[in-house]
């Protein structure tokens, strides 16, 4: 390995250790390694899926911070996560790669029970400088001089918590340096030749060293020199602040350097060392392109931002999406919308995600995208809901969870109307523990007058939609899972009401709500070809609990409840509770899921979590057996 360092001959990553041997390679070895993980970043999300353009474009970016810092001393921060992937390969998970977002495989996210260099989770989004700020603290009190870097996306520059951070953490002696990813809108505005000089002059190692020794000098000058160096500073301050506009940065205390080209080791790491020699925090503004060196990811870079698997050669996906709860939730909103003004549609930063980019291309002027703010989405939605419009939020399950104290603050206790189309709901499978909506019914039920509908099927959830948007009032929330619709059992089974599928003489109950009741619906079968005689209750209005269906669940002597949702604070744990309350002595038991959901498939999730029909028969036979069949 050696001699091909000494000689500069091409590298492999094979022969490398990593990371600290990055350090030692010549710029145009660089280049060689940039391209081979282009190489496997193409070749392994096209079998795994996952977020492609974003990681095309850090290669060179994060190949300099590598060779910069000294990881895992110096503490790296990715905001999102979903922009690390080279950063696992070059700290020793290149051989692993492949089981990218597998299960007990490479999380698509940083995972510090992963690797001592994933300094913390982060699958959410502007969360970075407010945990930069944290370690750089504790470092700060623990006596230690090595550095923080947040490196975060301008999309997340959305988020407000970045600004909370910005506010907290600029004036702070630290050895924080920010790194903003800027791959798609322009940050600091270009005022010419000017702009460009003096970017360049305030960039130069040389300009600053020579800056410092003037100040130093004037400093040390008796009785003057001090008001000397003051006055130049106002100066030059006046000067730049009349020639150039001031940007946010600078004006919430950060030092601010560049824009840089991001596709540049030599400039990056000219203007990372420049940043570490300040010892305060900095900015540095990074451009790069999103989709580097793929020209399918350069040409739609926002198509392969998260994608499935895909045929290298054409770019084209490996299988159709097709029709999907998020398509039919989005085409439904749209025919709703065009005959009442009143319907309004709001995304964050997730138009494509959530199937409202039918709405954008129908009814724009009524589309708001606020940008990765979901706190900001839902109190801008109760704006518009208390001056009589109908707002309708449309959002992934976990994302939801930023937003808590806006739906019960400004929503629930104003009994505004929003109507709220929670996507991936339930197990979305490879994404892992960060992306799991699982949390979302426990959240919303402890918010008091919250409507809750779980529809099983592209039809119950037209019907819910429509009912949420005009027969409810207050905060109504429609919940959907990831993907298309499975549907076995009978189409005269839709309803938005809660409806029993009975047998002859049964004693058993089986109870499910959401994607899982068509596994519920194929386990009463297979039961029944046992000997085994089941009923089915299937809930559409998961909330709230009406007394009269409790009523009607308490005829049974045994009742088995299986939930895609966490156990805590539950339907099914609800249930439990209002029966027992009501007096109920049979036998009452619920499948659910315990604790954070790692990364796998969905199918594989859904089984060993004991919600497929042959987990969910198997269940029921051994609950028979051990409690006396009847």
């Amino acid at each position: 390995m050696n001699k091909y360092l000494e000689n500069g001959n091409r590298v492999s990553l094979s022969e490398l250790n990593l990371p600290e041997d990055l350090k030692k390679l010549s710029v145009n070895q660089c280049r060689y390694i940039c391209n081979e993980i282009r190489g496997i970043l193409i070749n392994t999300v096209s079998k795994t899926g996952g977020h492609l353009s974003s990681n095309l474009g850090v290669v060179e970016l994060t190949l300099a911070i590598h060779r910069t810092f000294n990881s895992p001393e110096d503490k790296i921060v990715w905001d999102v996560g979903h922009q690390a992937y080279v950063h696992k390969i070059l700290t020793g998970r290149a051989d692993k790669f492949r089981t990218l977002r597998k299960e007990n495989g490479i999380s698509g996210f940083p995972k510090p029970s992963e690797s001592n260099h994933d300094i913390f989770i982060s699958g959410h989004s502007s969360t970075s400088l407010s945990v930069a700020c944290g370690i750089s603290e504790a470092m700060r009190i623990q006596g230690k001089d090595n550095y923080t870097v947040a490196v975060i996306g301008d999309g997340a520059m959305t988020g407000g918590m970045v600004y909370e951070a910005m506010n907290n953490c600029s004036y702070n002696k630290s050895n924080m340096i920010v790194i903003l990813n800027d791959n798609n809108m322009s940050i600091s505005k270009s005022v010419g030749s000017l702009e460009k000089y003096l970017t360049t002059l305030r960039n130069s190692e040389k300009y600053i060293d020579t800056k410092r020794k003037v100040e130093k000098n004037l400093n040390q000058i008796p009785v003057v020199g001090n008001k000397v160096a003051k006055g130049v500073k106002q100066v030059k301050d006046a000067m730049k602040s009349t020639i150039l506009e001031r940007n946010l940065f600078e004006d919430m205390g950060f030092i601010y350097l560049g824009p840089v080209d991001g596709h540049n080791i030599k400039d990056i790491e000219q203007a990372l060392r420049l940043a570490k020699s300040f010892h305060k925090p900095v900015f540095v503004h990074v451009k790069t392109v999103k989709g580097k060196g793929y020209l399918p990811a350069e040409k739609n870079p926002g198509e392969y931002h998260g994608i499935s698997k895909f045929d290298i050669v054409t770019g084209n996906p490996e299988v159709s999406s097709g029709d999907s709860y998020s398509a039919v939730f989005g085409k439904e909103l749209v025919s709703f919308a065009e005959k009442d003004e009143r319907i309004c549609a709001i995304t964050a930063a997730m138009k494509y995600g959530t199937g409202l980019q039918y709405f954008g291309r129908k009814i724009p002027e009524r589309l708001y995208d606020v940008g990765i703010a979901e706190q900001h989405a839902v109190t801008f939605a109760g704006g518009l809901a208390s001056m009589g419009q109908i707002p309708v939020f449309a959002v992934y399950s976990t994302f939801l969870q930023r937003a808590y104290d806006q739906l019960l603050h400004d929503i629930a206790i104003g009994g505004l109307h929003l109507v709220l189309g929670i996507d991936r709901a339930g197990i979305v499978g490879e994404d892992g523990e960060t992306h799991q909506g699982m949390f979302d019914v426990p959240m919303l039920t402890s918010i008091p007058n919250t409507v809750i509908y779980s529809p099983s099927s592209y039809d119950e959830l037209r019907l819910c939609l429509k009912k949420a948007i005009y027969s409810e009032k207050g905060l109504v929330a429609v919940r959907y899972p990831r993907g298309s619709e499975e549907v076995s059992f009978n189409r005269s089974f839709i309803s938005l009401d809660s409806i029993f599928i009975k047998n002859q003489n049964s004693d058993t109950l089986i109870i499910s709500y959401g994607r899982i009741f068509n596994e519920a619906y194929k386990a009463q079968s297979l039961l029944l070809a046992d000997g085994i005689n089941c009923d089915l209750l299937k809930m559409t209005k998961i909330f709230p609990i009406p007394n009269k269906l409790i009523n009607e669940i308490k005829a049974y002597k045994r009742v088995i409840f299986f939930e895609e949702s966490t156990d805590n604070g539950s339907i099914s744990e609800k249930v439990g509770c209002m029966l027992m309350e009501s007096g109920y002595r049979g036998d009452y038991s619920r499948v659910s899921a315990k604790g954070f959901i790692k990364q796998s498939s969905v199918k594989s999730a859904l089984e060993k979590y004991g919600f497929s029909c042959t987990e969910m028969a198997d269940y029921i036979c051994i609950r028979s057996m051990e409690n006396g069949k009847t």
